[in-house]
Order: structure tokens, then C-alpha cells, then sequence
């Protein structure tokens, strides 16, 4: 309990360093940009429409209003790939500043998670103008989508910090981790009905993909209009704690000799 407020209290102490790299990421990302931050809005429009394109016939028959169907699931999934990608190379990227002032190094892991959910957020604009165009129905579930972003984000954070430690020791892990998303992004139902699945691979899916947990409650919310089940519900929470934890514990194991390795 005590080194549960410690941690609390030295977040807190920081908090004015965290909101300072999680800007300097956000001006980074879009620095001698014409549009600047409409890119957070442009970029899942204009990806949307190429995907539409191409899988509407191939993957989204019978399935009403597809481009909704689909950006309801892909944002989880960019925001996901983005912040991970992101946290693992946040330890090795701030190598040099580590050598030089003592700051705990998890800021830099939490800062990167941060800044692409604050991305995630502002590109909900998209999904906003996507639902008016297409005539989709706003349903007064939409009022739960913090409940989501809350639950990805942490479940983020514990994945950023495992895969940052990781990426110290091993700096194979970027090139296998990215093979590893790009199996995620076809093994959740994001382009397609988990439904048109064989029952076995259904089951795999809900018990070995965490990402499906997310997707599914933040498509309940957006495309059904429901309130997620208790299962896909209290499943995302458990999740995303466990991973925090491991996360957390593998970082503060491994956090003393990162400096042998940078």
C-alpha cells in the first residue's frame, strides 16, 4: 500500500513533465505540416475510404452500414498499434536524457501512451462525420465511450511498459512485434462479423485476442447502440489490469540496468 502512494505521489510530482512531453510529441507528429492536427481527422477518413473500397464486397457483404462497421473497429486497433509502437522504443529513444538527469523512466513510457490516446480522441471527429454522412443513428450509448478509452488506455500502458523494458534487451522485439499487429489486425473482427467465424476459431478469439474485448465493447456502443455485456465488460477490465500489472512489475524489475544497455 505504501509504495502504491508513492507511485501516486511521484506521478503527481511529474505530472507538469508528462503534460510537457506529451505536447512536444503532438507538435513533433505534426511539425511543417500544411493541415497540422486535421490530420487527426483526415488520416482515418481518407484510410477508411481505401478499405471500404476494397473490402465492402469481399468482407462487409450483409453488413449494414459498413464504414461505420469498420472505423468503430479500426480506431481501437490504430490506437493500440500506435501507442505500443510508440512506448517501445520510449526508453531507447530518451537514452541520452536518462544518462544525464534522474527522472523515472516509466514517465517517458506513460507519455507516449498519452499523447497517441489524445490523438485517438481528437480523431473521433472522423467517426462523428462518417456516422452524419452515412445516415447513421447517434444512440445515447455514445455517452459511454470514455468507459472504453479508460479501459485501452490502461491496458496500453501495461503493454507499453512490457514492451519497453523488452525492447531495451532485445531490440529484435520492434521487428517481431510488428508481425505480431499485423496478425492481430486479421485475427479481430474488425473487417469482417465475428459471427461468419467457424465456432472454434470464435472461441480462440474471445479468449486469447484482449483486443477483441475493446473493439466489441466500443462497437456495442457506437454501431449497436447496446451497453456491452457483462462478460465482454468486466473481461476488458480484468484484462487491462493484468497487463498493467505485469507491465508495471517487468519494468520496475528490469528499470536498474537499462542504463548498461542504452
Amino acid at each position: 500500500m505504501k509504495l502504491l502512494k508513492y507511485r501516486i505521489n511521484t506521478l503527481f510530482k511529474y505530472k507538469d513533465l508528462i503534460l510537457e512531453l506529451v505536447s512536444r510529441d503532438i507538435k513533433l507528429k505534426y511539425r511543417r505540416s500544411f493541415l497540422g492536427y486535421l490530420w487527426t481527422i483526415l488520416q482515418p477518413l481518407l484510410l477508411m475510404m481505401v478499405w471500404v473500397i476494397v473490402f465492402t464486397n469481399l468482407l462487409g457483404k450483409n453488413i449494414e452500414n459498413y464504414p461505420v462497421f469498420l472505423l468503430s473497429g479500426r480506431m481501437m486497433y490504430d490506437f493500440l498499434s500506435a501507442s505500443t509502437k510508440g512506448a517501445m522504443k520510449s526508453v531507447t529513444g530518451n537514452a541520452s536524457l536518462m544518462k544525464k538527469v534522474s527522472i523515472p523512466k516509466y514517465i517517458f513510457t506513460l507519455s507516449k501512451v498519452t499523447s497517441c490516446m489524445v490523438d485517438m480522441v481528437l480523431s473521433f471527429g472522423a467517426l462523428f462525420i462518417v456516422m452524419v454522412i452515412t445516415g447513421a443513428e447517434f444512440y445515447w450509448t455514445l455517452i459511454l465511450i470514455p468507459v472504453v478509452v479508460i479501459q485501452i488506455y490502461i491496458f496500453c500502458c501495461g503493454l507499453g511498459f512490457f514492451l519497453a523494458q523488452f525492447n531495451v534487451f532485445f531490440r529484435d522485439t520492434e521487428h517481431i512485434y510488428d508481425a505480431v499487429l499485423r496478425a492481430l489486425l486479421y485475427m479481430t473482427p474488425i473487417l469482417y462479423e465475428i459471427t461468419r467465424l467457424p465456432a472454434n476459431l470464435q472461441l480462440f478469439i474471445k479468449a486469447f485476442n484482449p483486443l477483441y474485448y475493446y473493439v466489441g465493447q466500443f462497437r456495442d456502443i457506437v454501431y449497436y447502440g447496446n451497453i456491452p455485456g457483462p462478460r465482454i465488460f468486466w473481461g476488458g477490465w480484468l484484462i487491462a489490469f493484468l497487463m498493467l500489472l505485469i507491465g508495471a512489475w517487468s519494468f520496475q524489475r528490469s528499470k536498474d540496468r537499462f542504463i548498461l544497455y542504452i
